[in-house]
């Protein structure tokens, strides 16, 4: 089935404003059948005190609590409007956030009967200070937060894994995502910081864990193009190692464009047979 298992909306903070609707027509343009909207949960209101990093990371990560049914009701509408001409699914990309699980269980049993797939993504962990940082914002604050681990890349992709490992390993309710978000976003900023090296043993071993839960929990990968598109990184996520693994433990695989404007609907789905079939 021709799908995009991620993509994100107008309200998005830190996306193009773009109407959503445009963003579906495209989807359909392409030959789309399925169209999945997974707009960032908003963050629990407590993981401030744990933040540091440039405020917009903190402010302009998420959806608002405000905004949830907002966004729920476009959401809707879209799949009301496009009936005929796409199926449309619509959930969230939750941050697994380790001191806050019981926020997001409360929230996912809250919001979840109104949803069909979700996303479960790592965009923060523990560096500097003992606080979080975001992993993806910019070269600045991911240095500022895990600048003590660059020279040793394979530091950083463990301190990375180890918290993707928490969250598969997490209990977040019967609404628990399906999909576990861009498992490589780690390497955002690669090229930029010689983090390029391949995943160790070590690091590997933890990589077969989360992947070997992943497959027993009967979840799916998302096969993220996202990354190949930007400046520093240039590659898709998560990676030829892991596709690798994954691939031989048959876990299934969802391209997902992680689009946040019209024009990156779909984009890089012309390697997905490629790289999973290749």
């Amino acid at each position: 089935m021709l799908m995009d298992g991620h993509t994100h909306t107008e309200l998005c903070p830190h996306g193009s404003g773009e109407a959503t609707d445009k963003m579906v027509q495209r989807a359909i343009q392409l030959g789309m059948q399925r169209y999945c909207i997974t707009e960032h949960a908003p963050l629990p209101p407590a993981f401030r005190n744990q933040y540091e990093g440039t405020l917009a990371g903190y402010t302009e990560a998420s959806l608002r609590l405000d905004q949830v049914d907002d966004y729920l009701a476009l959401a809707n509408e879209l799949k009301v409007k496009h009936a005929g001409q796409i199926e449309i699914s619509v959930g969230f990309e939750v941050d697994f956030l380790p001191d806050h699980v019981a926020w997001t269980r409360d929230f996912l049993n809250t919001y979840g009967p109104q949803t069909q797939e979700s996303i479960l993504s790592v965009h923060f962990m523990r560096g500097r200070h003992d606080h979080f940082w975001p992993v993806d914002m910019s070269t600045d604050d991911f240095s500022a937060g895990f600048g003590q681990w660059l020279s040793t890349p394979q530091q950083v992709f463990e301190h990375y894994y180890q918290t993707v490992l928490a969250s598969v390993q997490t209990d977040l309710g019967p609404y628990a995502p399906q999909r576990i978000g861009h498992m490589s976003l780690v390497r955002k900023y690669q090229d930029y910081f010689n983090l390029n090296e391949p995943l160790d043993a070590n690091n590997l071993e933890l990589v077969d864990q989360i992947l070997a839960l992943i497959k027993q929990q009967h979840r799916q990968l998302d096969l993220n193009l996202a990354g190949l598109y930007k400046p520093f990184c240039n590659d898709f996520y998560p990676g030829e190692q892991i596709l690798k693994r994954a691939k031989k433990l048959g876990i299934p695989m969802i391209y997902g464009s992680d689009a946040h404007d019209i024009i990156s609907v779909g984009r890089g789905y012309h390697l997905i047979k490629k790289l999973i079939k290749g």
